[in-house]
């Protein structure tokens, strides 16, 4: 008769369990990396440059270079809108203001310098490119398709993705509306510290504030 296996309380596993990292294996990551909008016409110089930016996309890189593998999925987002028209009612109509709220200036126009990725942000690593708002409004990284057409969260699930992580521009804006999408989705979510920049001081606090409460680790670097 084989003896029961006894608790090991120094590791919290049964004696005689083999885990991935004894048996040489490294554990397979559950967790993803959604990288938002980090494009030219978000950073400073841009059509609806966020101030902070650069440096933002500077430290996403060096995130990236330290951490790219313990993500089984890095996906980065672009606004790639139409030339044409207002591209739904996002963008202003001719002769009108842009309110700021439902209507913006024209930004990030597919094949155009604004739309390409800001040059700090080093995109070796990532694996999924998503696009969004072609012809309409979208905010979450959600909303768009991979290169082949594919839903971000058919990505995630296909890799068996449990946990997000959230960084890149604007807090207030499309990085609100991604995490919020995916703690709906049920993934677990944080917003990476020091990996974001938004728009305003008051709106970005009143975003941290809304993802909190939907369950969102916002926990930020302490000064």
């Amino acid at each position: 008769m084989t003896a029961p296996q006894t608790p090991n309380p120094a590791s919290g596993t049964e004696v005689g369990a083999e885990t991935a990292t004894e048996t040489g294996t490294p554990p397979t990551p559950s967790k993803a990396l959604l990288v938002v909008d980090v494009q030219n016409d978000f950073v400073e110089g841009g059509s609806l440059g966020v101030e902070g930016g650069r440096d933002v996309a500077r430290r996403i890189s060096e995130h990236l270079a330290a951490h790219a593998d313990e993500y089984a999925v890095i996906a980065a987002s672009r606004d790639w809108h139409l030339g044409e028209g207002t591209n739904g009612g996002h963008f202003h109509a001719p002769g009108e203001e842009p309110d700021f709220v439902q209507t913006w200036p024209v930004h990030c126009v597919q094949g155009h310098e604004g739309s390409e990725y800001a040059p700090e942000l080093v995109t070796d690593a990532v694996t999924h490119h998503v696009v969004k708002g072609m012809g309409e409004p979208a905010y979450s990284a959600f909303e768009g398709v991979t290169e082949d057409g594919a839903r971000l969260l058919d990505v995630l699930s296909e890799a068996g993705v449990r946990e997000v992580e959230v960084a890149g521009i604007a807090t207030d804006y499309c990085v609100r509306a991604t995490a919020l999408d995916a703690a709906r989705a049920g993934l677990f979510v944080r917003l990476l510290p020091g990996l974001h920049a938004g728009v305003a001081k008051e709106s970005s606090e009143a975003a941290l504030a809304e993802l909190a409460q939907a369950g969102v680790d916002v926990a930020e670097v302490e000064a």
